[in-house]
């Protein structure tokens, strides 16, 4: 009977070596590749999504010129390609919902079993960065991705209307990620600082002491009015940039020589959607750098 117990609890030692062992090699790359083919499957969806998306105004003048000619065939288009929007990305939603779920508890499991003892402010800091990492996964990347298939189609249409303001364009951009990389440390060292103090507050709050967790709220908004602040120099330096461009845009549209209003008018509304679409990007960017953080951190244990 000891015998028995004695290798029930040598068998019961050996899976919790073995289960930490696997702890230890997960991390966020290795869950990615593991869920790869569901991933990619994913990824062509929101492609597919994004690209009909481009085509509802082309569809809406075909319904207009359509209907203007006595016919409801254009509009019927129109509401057929509103369907599959539908059907694609609601389909989308409901099957990434439950991969970035699974990859959620996959991660949430190996950093829980990494962190040694009863540290359980840094484990529930850590599973709220894990969801972060999954909140972008899941809503940040099919924007991005729709954001930038956006942005080409745009500077196509922009170069076929005009290769000055194109030119012009690519200038603006360039200084408008110039900017957002320059200030790229700084951007890390400030979210290192804020999920720093992030990690404090459980331990914190347990004390039940009035002065520590007011120490505590200051220091996290001290941080997060850094970030924001840095944020702020950043979007109003790109948005002088982007206002620039957006000048020189009918300064060169004019300057060519006679040009139908409609098609000024259109050039400039290309301009201010490529405008949008520049502005939006280093949003992301900076959404990157903290889950570069989150990663480093989380694959430091």
């Amino acid at each position: 009977m000891l015998n028995g117990q004695h290798m029930f609890d040598k068998e019961r030692i050996w899976k919790g070596i073995r289960k930490r062992l696997d702890s230890e090699r997960v991390t966020l790359r290795s869950v990615l590749l593991e869920f790869k083919w569901k991933l990619s499957f994913v990824l062509i969806l929101i492609l597919v999504e994004s690209a009909i998306e481009l085509l509802i105004p082309l569809f809406i003048g075909f319904a207009i010129d359509s209907a203007i000619n006595g016919s409801y065939i254009g509009a019927l288009q129109l509401g057929a390609l509103g369907v599959l929007i539908i059907l694609i990305g609601g389909g989308r939603r409901f099957f990434d919902s439950r991969i970035y779920a699974k990859i959620y508890r996959r991660l949430g499991n190996a950093m829980l079993l990494k962190i040694d003892g009863n540290r359980s402010s840094i484990k529930t800091a850590r599973l709220g960065m894990i969801n972060e990492i999954v909140e972008f996964l899941e809503n940040s990347l099919p924007i991005l991705v729709s954001t930038i298939i956006g942005m080409i189609g745009v500077v196509i249409i922009i170069a076929s209307l005009n290769l000055n303001v194109f030119y012009v364009g690519l200038v603006a951009t360039f200084l408008v990620f110039l900017i957002y990389f320059l200030t790229s440390n700084r951007t890390t060292n400030l979210n290192s600082a804020y999920n720093n103090e992030f990690e404090k507050q459980v331990d914190v709050i347990t004390t039940n002491d009035s002065t520590l967790l007011a120490s505590h709220l200051k220091n996290m908004m001290k941080w997060n009015i850094k970030l924001s602040d840095l944020e702020v120099f950043n979007f109003s330096m790109s948005w002088l940039v982007l206002m620039a461009f957006l000048v020189l845009s009918i300064v060169f549209s004019v300057s060519t020589g006679n040009v139908a209003y409609g098609a000024l008018f259109s050039l400039i509304i290309y301009v201010f959607q490529y405008i949008e679409c520049i502005i939006a990007l280093p949003v992301f960017y900076q959404n990157w750098l903290r889950l570069k953080e989150i990663k480093g951190r989380l694959e430091k244990l």
